[in-house]
């Protein structure tokens, strides 16, 4: 519970290649238009003042995307246009990108670190009072229990989908179980009380 006046201090971690994953799903074959972050923002900000009581207002004051970056070399073209485009996408809603580099053979490497350590940093600093991973990997476990003993509370938020071509986006079970709240928000789209929700979180074409 929070003191008379203060603001529920959200920190919003996304795991980039997670997210993205969703995005093009949802623009390409579900054709519901672009996946915004500051709807999604002020989505989590209601979602989380129904479960934290208390608390006068409720804000999203950080937010970082973690992801691989292929040199200019590796990429293609249309590679390095998405990641501009995307890196545009991040500036405007003041979300932080925080990039590490990737090989064409080794891919992804030390990117959920990143997450973790910049995670839990801030929660040490008691910068936040609840943080928002976006993501279903279940190597993030130790870090909600880690969040959790500085009095941070962890809301996975994630995409349970299954594509057309066989490919799936979900959630490990033991980290929606250590979460001490958990949001899919696909489902939002067949719930009755969040469907206006979900339709607000994209821009169409």
């Amino acid at each position: 519970m929070g003191e008379h006046g203060a603001i529920c201090r959200l920190g919003v971690f996304y795991d980039g290649s997670f997210f993205s994953y969703a995005q093009h799903y949802y623009y390409h074959e579900r054709q519901l238009g672009w996946l915004r972050f500051p709807e999604l923002h002020h989505f989590l900000e209601k979602f989380i003042g129904l479960r934290e009581q208390g608390f006068a207002s409720y804000k999203v004051v950080y937010a970082a995307w973690y992801q691989g970056l292929f040199t200019t070399k590796d990429a293609t073209f249309d590679q390095l246009k998405r990641d501009r485009n995307m890196y545009h996408d991040l500036m405007h809603a003041g979300v932080e990108p925080k990039y590490l580099p990737m090989s064409q053979k080794q891919g992804e490497k030390g990117v959920d670190v990143a997450l973790a350590v910049d995670a839990l940093q801030i929660g040490l600093d008691q910068k936040i009072d609840v943080a928002v991973l976006v993501t279903g990997d279940g190597d993030f476990v130790p870090l909600v229990r880690a969040l959790n003993k500085q009095g941070v509370r962890v809301l996975a938020a994630y995409f349970a989908f299954e594509k057309k071509g066989g490919g799936k986006s979900f959630i490990n079970e033991r980290l929606l179980a250590a979460a001490n709240y958990g949001v899919d928000i696909d489902a939002l789209g067949s719930s009755k009380e969040h469907k206006q929700d979900f339709a607000t979180l994209f821009r169409k074409a």
